[in-house]
Parts: structure tokens; sequence; C-alpha cells
């Protein structure tokens, strides 16, 4: 069996580095400058999401985004152009490692029960336990009226993600382990995510959702045929 891809760094462990950076450098050097760089960055990107999740793209301000981060307004522009560059980098930065991570599946040759935990695992621990998932939902609230940063949504993480998944399961389909026309729609896969994404956000505190249980059910009822080849 093909080695699995790495799972992608969460959150918290890239500002547990950051954090690492900034302390572990000597002084006198060029490091501490770019530690604290790096580390002010990165608060903006966290202020920035808290803001953006709050707020919502239109409302949000990028005063209130440096007062959360701590930062006079004008340090931001040394970062980021306007609003909506700020809000690309938060995409990038935050979904990059996990489209990364299921391209380097899109390449490995697993059988597709290998797949179908492995889909489940990267969604609930990698996005849905995440912040990833405060992105994911301001997609599907705002992208609708600002079509460039959907285009830029699109183009960065989803497009990438589909033809990873379609290389996947074209492979599985010629091994007969899927039917052939779940390779045209990919999307499929993902659809209970978007689902457990959207509940999270409006009736979770009426009906809690075992979101790994409802994954699992969804490719167990998808792959079942090859499971058991």
């Amino acid at each position: 069996m093909a080695e699995q891809p790495k799972a992608a760094p969460s959150i918290a462990d890239r500002m547990r580095s950051a954090r690492r950076a900034a302390s572990g450098v000597k002084k006198g050097s060029a490091r501490p400058r770019q530690a604290r760089s790096a580390a002010r960055r990165e608060a903006i990107l966290t202020a920035a999401l808290d803001e953006f999740s709050q707020q919502g793209f239109a409302a949000a301000r990028l005063d209130d985004v440096a007062k959360r981060a701590g930062v006079a307004k004008g340090t931001i522009y040394l970062y980021f152009r306007d609003k909506e560059a700020l809000f690309q980098e938060l995409i990038r930065s935050m979904l990059t490692p996990v489209v990364g991570t299921i391209e380097a599946m899109g390449q490995a040759d697993m059988p597709i029960g290998a797949l179908a935990d492995r889909i489940v695992d990267i969604f609930v621990r990698e996005i849905y336990e995440t912040r990833r998932k405060d992105v994911i939902r301001l997609m599907i609230s705002e992208g609708r009226r600002f079509p460039h940063i959907a285009e830029f949504y699109y183009r960065e993480v989803l497009s990438r993600v589909i033809a990873a998944m379609r290389t996947l399961l074209a492979r599985a389909a010629a091994r007969g382990e899927v039917p052939v026309d779940l390779v045209d729609f990919p999307q499929i896969i993902a659809a209970p995510g978007l689902i457990a994404i959207v509940w999270s956000g409006l009736f979770e505190r009426f009906e809690p959702l075992d979101v790994r249980a409802l994954m699992k059910t969804h490719v167990d009822l998808l792959f079942a045929g090859g499971r058991n080849t």
C-alpha cells in the first residue's frame, strides 16, 4: 500500500511554532525581527478571521481588525493591500495545507476503503474541529455577494480539490471500486461536510450532530462495493 500523506498542521500548531520562533532566537540578529514580523502577520490573520466571522466581509472594518490584533491600522497595510487581499490570504494560509494533503492523496494509489477513512479523518480533524470551518462558512454566506472572492476561492481551493478527487476516483472506477459516474461528480463526496458546517452554525444548539458518524455513514454508502473488494 502506498504511503499515506501526512496531515496538514493545525492552526494551533502554526501559532505555537510562530511563538517558539519568536522566543528562541538570539538578540542582535535579523531573526528576531523576522519572527516578530511573522507573529504580527499571524495575529492580523487571526483577528481578521474573528472580525469577518462576527461581522461578515462587507461590514468588517480594518480598524477593528487592527484593534483585535493589537496593532496600528497602518501596520495591516505593510502586509496586505486592502481588505479583500487580507481575506484572500486568510483563505490561502488556512486552507492551502489541507488542499496540499488532498492533492497528495490524489497521487497515492490507495484502496477506496483507505480513501474513505482518510476523507473522514481529514474533514473532521483538519476542517470541522478547527477554525477552517469558519472560512468555509464565510464563503457560503459571502461568496455570492463578492464574486471576486468566490473566484479566488474556487481557483485556490475548490478546483484543486476537485481535480485531485477526480484523479483518485478515476483510478478507483478503473478498478471497479466505484461507479464510473461518480468521477464526474466528486462534489457528492463533500456534500455532508457542507451540511455539517451549515448545521453547526444554525442548529447545533437544538440538535448536536455527530459529524464523524455522519461522514463515515456517507462514504460507507458511496464506497460500499469498494470496501468489499
